[in-house]
């Protein structure tokens, strides 16, 4: 009667995770942040128009100006006659009204605002034209292979194209590398223009699903509902990205669908070591031993049925010959749950250690010579 039991429940879990996974979208992925790890794809690499999830990447060069200092959140605007003609979603700018950048931005994240996003190309690069060169670049230097952007908001546009796919690793850049946009994603209503502008996220997620922290929706007649949204529950960021639904209601069911299957189904688990990792012998060095440190990829994705009983073991090498260079790998760091190994970090020398020279030899032997009489 028990085995019935579980068996039964075992088919029950899997048509559950069926059904969060049944999205009616023709093309969908979910990205787990911190790993890049694809959870969930379908049809990811298909060319379909992003509409306004274009504006992801339009996010992503003006917050990587601010970081270079290019830009401030106080930097002050004129709006160009072009930017004030680019119809669609906006907030009715009119050409020299003078705005900041942390307002369009504001107005970009929760209202998607074309007017906005040319502005901000403009202040960043000279011309809508440059900035729309410099979005490719870097889409191409972020590994974007499906997409070709045509100008900064997603407007209708011949060759204007890019997939799923690639809207989640602009989407992760954005996110990981960016977390001061929150300030701005997870707005659910604010004002403008000393509250003479009234705004609400055109995100619906922002106010009905737990953990939502953003970030981009867009609709044409042509791409039909788009979506990239993210969430975040104990300490785990998913980004999950629907494309060419046929509403609006259905594009945000298939990604709450995806992100309660992610966060359901797995954990991430940061990885330490039980105890601290002991020097490790350096012989002919400059020094009697190296510090080793752990190596990248210490934040693990995990099932939460392999997560409960992870168990740890530490391998170094007894010792290592001169000269060691930083990064050196020492040993490993092997994580199992159960039977199964479900990581192996390396250990890496945490300094350099030279190797000693003649001069120095000689000089060691005579205080030792010196020392034992």
């Amino acid at each position: 009667m028990k085995k019935l039991l579980a068996a039964l429940l075992a088919v029950l879990a899997l048509g559950t995770s069926a059904r969060a996974l049944d999205v009616t979208a023709p093309s969908a992925l979910l990205m787990e942040k911190e790993t890049g790890t694809v959870l969930f794809s379908k049809d990811e690499h298909a060319k379909l128009e992003p509409a306004s999830v274009t504006k992801v990447m339009t996010i992503l060069l003006t917050m990587e100006a601010i970081d270079s200092g290019q830009l401030t959140y106080d930097t002050v605007i004129t709006a160009s006659a072009h930017a004030c003609s680019m119809g669609g979603s906006q907030i009715w700018l009119k050409e020299n009204e003078q705005m900041t950048v942390g307002d369009m931005l504001k107005a970009v994240c929760v209202v998607s605002a074309n007017d906005c996003a040319v502005a901000l190309g403009e202040q960043i690069a000279g011309s809508e034209e440059a900035f729309v060169e410099r979005m490719n670049a870097r889409a191409k230097e972020l590994g974007m292979n499906d997409t070709t952007f045509k100008n900064a908001t997603g407007l209708p546009a011949a060759g204007h194209v890019t997939s799923a796919h690639d809207i989640a690793i602009m989407s992760r850049e954005l996110v990981k590398n960016h977390p001061d946009i929150r300030q701005y994603t997870t707005i659910w209503m604010d004002t403008l223009r000393n509250g003479q502008s009234s705004l609400v996220n055109t995100n619906k997620l922002i106010r009905f699903y737990e953990g939502a922290t953003g970030l981009k929706t867009g609709s044409t007649d042509a791409a039909g509902y788009c979506l990239s949204a993210t969430a975040e529950r104990d300490g785990m960021e998913l980004i999950a990205v629907i494309m060419k639904d046929a509403t609006s209601a259905q594009r945000f069911e298939d990604a709450k669908s995806l992100l309660s299957y992610g966060f359901s189904t797995y954990t991430l688990k940061n990885v330490a070591p039980e105890t601290p990792l002991a020097p490790v012998p350096v012989t002919l060095g400059t020094q009697a031993t190296v510090q080793p440190v752990l190596g990248e990829g210490t934040s693990l994705l995990l099932e939460k049925a392999k997560a409960g009983d992870l168990q740890q073991t530490v391998t170094l090498a007894e010792s290592v010959p001169a000269p060691v260079e930083t990064g050196a790998q020492l040993g490993t760091l092997t994580v199992t749950s159960g039977e199964e190994t479900v990581a192996e970090i390396p250990i890496l020398a945490g300094e350099e250690v030279p190797r000693v020279t003649y001069g120095q030899m000689l000089l060691r032997l005579w205080k030792m010579a010196f020392l034992s009489d």
